[in-house]
């Protein structure tokens, strides 16, 4: 699953990233998502929300190959990972996060709860969801 984003539907709840933050570390911090829910200043009440679009730049400077793709979403093997970092500074939608109590960084797996559960439908399913 690649996450698709429909910028002017996002109201900036930060719904996604509090489920994504559940659904793949069990804790409710959207600071720990997989995807940024970021305001455009100087325009109150708009969004840009930044996601993974599994560009593959975190597999190929990966100095461990410690980053795989597994159909359409690159993965992390957390026991092949060093945590050097590299893949966090070469992200170019910035959306790899290290965080301190984990040894890898920590990106999105495509599980797709944040579609699942945006109630303004900002987000989809390239691979296969209709933009709504």
């Amino acid at each position: 699953m690649i996450l698709g984003v429909v910028n002017e539907k996002c109201s900036g709840c930060r719904t996604c990233q509090a489920l994504c933050s559940l659904q793949n570390l069990a804790v409710w911090n959207p600071k720990k998502a997989a995807l940024k829910v970021i305001p455009r200043f100087p325009k109150p009440g708009e969004y840009e929300v930044g996601v993974c679009n599994q560009c593959g730049v975190c597999a190929k400077i990966c100095p461990a190959e410690a980053i795989y793709r597994d159909r359409d979403v690159y993965l992390i093997n957390e026991e092949e990972c060093t945590g050097c970092g590299l893949c966090v500074e070469a992200c170019p939608n910035n959306v790899m996060v290290m965080l301190g109590d984990m040894k890898a960084p920590f990106k999105c797996n495509g599980c797709g709860e944040c579609i699942s559960y945006c109630p303004r439908e900002a987000l989809y399913d390239v691979c296969g969801g209709d933009k709504k």
